[in-house]
């Protein structure tokens, strides 16, 4: 009889949890708890937007007109489409399906840098055109207001910025996640990473369904 032992199997439940069930919970109620401080910090930045807009309504209307309409359509498509994506990567994973797993977290991630390459180029296109009021570059207002057209654009690049680093962060994580599930991990009762990062990941494309409308599609639109 050889005199060596063999390795315990890798169990998904911490030492500090009963079972299953309640390590779930307990995750993800650490993600709900994390995403309403998200809600706060996007909800006072959604009410700083609503008093400035209120104060010039034809301003920030005509400030609007500048964005591209077209580029925000497509990128909402995008990042709905990211959504489905990801909530079909979740049940793969519960369901041990590793090779759609692994194929719907890159579809995520592609869709996600394709929303970020998209709105990095309207960040240029508003570069070029002298629309971008930060660092002490030169803003060009032809319209009346010019103040308040400023601030629009404040608010436009502080608010889009913002939700761009969180899905930066998302990019991030899901990258961890696709190494782990090439590497055969992250299935059945592993799967709760893959579950919590959906949480984030949809919360994220919910800020956009907010942030469209109120940046894109105000005034005579």
């Amino acid at each position: 009889m050889s005199g060596e032992t063999q390795a315990p199997a890798l169990s998904p439940l911490a030492h500090q949890f009963d079972d299953l069930t309640q390590q779930n919970e307990a995750d993800d109620l650490g993600m709900w708890l994390f995403l309403c401080t998200e809600l706060m910090f996007f909800g006072g930045m959604f009410l700083a937007y609503t008093i400035y807009r209120t104060r010039d309504e034809a301003t920030f209307a005509a400030a609007s007109a500048k964005l591209e309409l077209l580029w925000g359509t497509v990128n909402t498509v995008v990042l709905l489409t990211s959504s489905l994506t990801m909530a079909l990567a979740v049940h793969a994973a519960e369901v041990r399906q590793r090779r759609k797993l692994i194929m719907l977290l890159l579809g995520t991630m592609v869709l996600g840098t394709a929303f970020l390459s998209i709105k990095f180029m309207e960040y240029y296109h508003k570069y070029v055109h002298e629309l971008m009021p930060l660092a002490g570059l030169p803003f060009k207002w032809d319209g009346t207001s010019p103040g308040h057209a400023e601030m629009f654009f404040d608010l436009y690049f502080a608010m889009t910025g913002i939700h761009a680093l969180h899905m930066i962060i998302g990019l991030g994580i899901m990258l961890v996640l696709l190494v782990k599930a090439t590497r055969g991990g992250l299935l059945g009762d592993f799967s709760g990473p893959v579950r919590v990062t959906g949480l984030y990941w949809h919360f994220v494309d919910m800020v956009w369904v907010f942030l469209f409308p109120l940046l894109y599609l105000i005034g005579a639109r």
